[in-house]
């Protein structure tokens, strides 16, 4: 695995190179309004009309500026609806640096549907939240959520892909054929 750094600048560029290495979209915002300007640009260029999330302060305000049709994933919810969605946007538990990965568990992320079935799939990250190694990922959610386990924690790491039939990557077989990770 490679060395992680100390410093923040250290671990996010870190995370940006190895995220970048698996076909994911980084982006390091200064704030809320370059998020949304940046979301809006996004939705522009590849003509979203319905978007999904998990209700959270990141995660609504990003569909708020988006202003489309949104689709809450925190309780029940039609899923064939959500197949119709061209971006599904959530929050996660912490940036993984090392690996360029995004943890994320059914309470951060509005269950396991929300990150697989869009073809999009939008994460929204603040800067504390990034960690230098898996060690720190399993530290925290020990944390965080002690005898409450969430029922699912995933670790993304760059779009869907598989490399079954004849040894040909392709992304986005089993998931989201995008992945973009803000973090502010």
């Amino acid at each position: 695995m490679p060395a992680v750094g100390e410093s923040f600048d250290d671990q996010i560029k870190l995370f940006a190179k190895n995220a970048g290495d698996l076909k994911a979209t980084f982006k390091l915002v200064k704030d809320t309004g370059e998020l949304d300007a940046q979301l809006r640009s996004t939705r522009d260029v590849e003509g979203w009309k319905h978007v999904a999330a998990h209700h959270g302060p990141l995660a609504e305000s990003a569909v708020r500026a988006l202003g489309l049709p949104a689709l809450f994933t925190d309780s029940g919810y039609d899923k064939h609806a959500l197949e119709q969605c061209d971006v599904g946007i959530s929050e996660c538990d912490a940036l993984i640096a090392q690996t360029g990965t995004v943890l994320v568990t059914s309470r951060s992320a509005g269950g396991r549907a929300l990150s697989c079935l869009p073809p999009h799939h939008i994460v929204i990250a603040r800067r504390e939240q990034l960690l230098p190694d898996l060690p720190a990922a399993f530290a925290l959610v020990k944390q965080k959520y002690g005898a409450k386990f969430p029922s699912m924690i995933s670790f993304i790491t760059g779009p869907s892909r598989t490399g079954d039939i004849e040894r040909i990557l392709v992304l986005g077989a089993h998931g989201p054929k995008k992945l973009t990770i803000f973090c502010l």
